[in-house]
């Protein structure tokens, strides 16, 4: 048995527990050690700094490494708002597989999808009203660096927003933003699915 965090990352918080050494030139940035005050949990994979939703964390290095591990191949679910009206095209495209600098992206499911209700984003998403924006779900097996952002704009809609909504069976389902909660998961034997336990909530301190 393991016990896992799942956070609701907020936008431009650091998916580290330090930021770098204090530079009087740079302002200072906020990190998990703001939102998360439990000692010896670590990230299972990343999510950038500019993206929002789901992150998970443990201190059990086997849960890490079943989550975390390209090999796995574990999917994860991102909500998208781009620029524009998405196309069936561009859908076929991302679901297909999308030619990147650094390769061709395995094949996806991409769907258009009504707004989510979901809570602001501060700053919020610029605004242009001759710009139409749309929003996609998309699901991945691979983590290539800035990976969504890159497909959306190879097939011509830049990402304005993006929020990481589920992580294998772990979603974001009651979790505001900034708020976290601690699961028990069995850590079974190789080759076999981690399983939810049992549930506990914790709100943030």
């Amino acid at each position: 048995m393991a016990e896992l965090v799942l956070f609701n990352k907020p936008f431009q918080v650091l998916c580290q527990f330090t930021d770098r050494p204090n530079d009087p030139d740079q302002p200072p940035r906020q990190t998990l050690a703001d939102w998360i005050p439990l000692k010896d949990v670590y990230p299972a994979g990343r999510l950038d700094f500019d993206s929002e939703g789901l992150l998970l964390l443990t201190g059990d290095g086997a849960l890490q490494h079943r989550i975390a591990s390209p090999s796995r191949k574990m999917p994860k679910t991102y909500w998208v708002q781009v620029e524009g009206e998405i196309t069936d095209q561009a859908l076929s495209q991302l679901a297909t597989g999308v030619e990147l600098k650094d390769g061709k992206t395995r094949p996806a499911r991409a769907r258009r999808m009504k707004a989510p209700k979901v809570w602001p984003r501060v700053p919020p998403v610029r605004h242009r009203e001759t710009v139409p924006t749309s929003w996609i779900e998309l699901t991945i097996t691979e983590g290539k660096n800035r990976q969504v952002r890159r497909m959306t704009a190879a097939v011509g809609f830049p990402t304005l927003r993006l929020i990481r909504y589920r992580i294998g069976d772990w979603s974001l389902d009651n979790l505001a933003s900034g708020q976290y909660r601690t699961v028990t998961v069995n850590v079974p034997a190789a080759n076999q699915p981690a399983r939810l336990q049992r549930r506990r909530r914790r709100p943030r301190s």
